[in-house]
C-alpha cells in the first residue's frame, strides 16, 4: 500500500487482492481485447466485477477466489508460468481448457473450470454492454462502437410536452 503522510492509501478494489485483480484483469482482455474499439480493460471490467461482487453478486465470490487461484495453479502445472506472462496463442490455450472442461481435475472440484469460465465471460460482456452506471462500460465505449444512442433511463429523459 502507498503511504502519504503517515496514511495509508485505501485498497483499490472492493473484493479483490491486487493480483487477483491482475489475473482477472488479463482473463477478461481475452475475452473482449481491445483493438480500434476499446475492449474489457479500457471499459472498466474489473471494476464492474469487483463493484458486482460486494453487491447484488456476493454469491459469487467463492467461485472467484476459488476458480482465481485454481486457474492459477493450472497456468503453472500446464505452461509452467503465470498467464499475464504467457504468449496471446497459450492464454487462448489457456482459457479454451477451462472452457472444454479439460483443465486438471484436481484443481477444479468446485467450482468447475467451465462453470468458472462461463461466470467470467457473462460478467465480462455484462460490463461491456451494460450501463456505465454499473461500473463498465467506461464513457459508454459499446454504444458508440455499436453506433447507438445512450439508452434512456425510464422515468428519465422524456421528452416535453408541447
Amino acid at each position: 500500500m502507498i503511504t502519504r503522510l503517515g496514511r495509508t492509501a485505501p485498497p483499490r478494489f472492493c473484493f479483490f487482492t491486487e493480483d487477483e485483480a491482475a489475473l482477472l484483469v488479463a482473463i477478461c482482455e481475452q475475452i473482449i481485447p481491445g483493438d480500434d474499439a476499446p475492449g474489457a480493460t479500457q471499459t472498466g471490467a474489473i471494476d464492474y466485477i469487483d463493484r458486482q461482487l460486494v453487491g447484488v453478486y456476493k454469491r459469487h465470490r467463492q467461485t472467484y477466489r476459488r476458480g482465481l487461484e485454481a486457474f492459477r495453479q493450472t497456468c503453472r502445472q500446464e505452461y509452467g508460468a503465470p498467464f499475464q506472462s504467457l504468449t496471446a496463442e497459450r492464454k487462448l490455450d489457456a482459457l479454451r481448457l477451462l472452457e472444454s472442461g479439460r483443465a486438471p481435475k484436481e484443481l477444479w472440484e468446485k467450482p468447475s473450470s467451465q462453470a468458472f469460465f462461463n461466470l467470467v465471460v457473462a460478467h465480462t460482456m455484462q460490463s461491456f454492454y451494460g450501463s456505465p452506471r454499473h461500473g463498465g462500460n467506461r464513457d459508454y465505449a459499446s454504444y458508440r462502437m455499436l453506433g447507438l444512442d445512450y439508452p434512456p433511463v425510464v422515468g428519465r429523459n422524456r421528452p416535453k410536452k408541447g
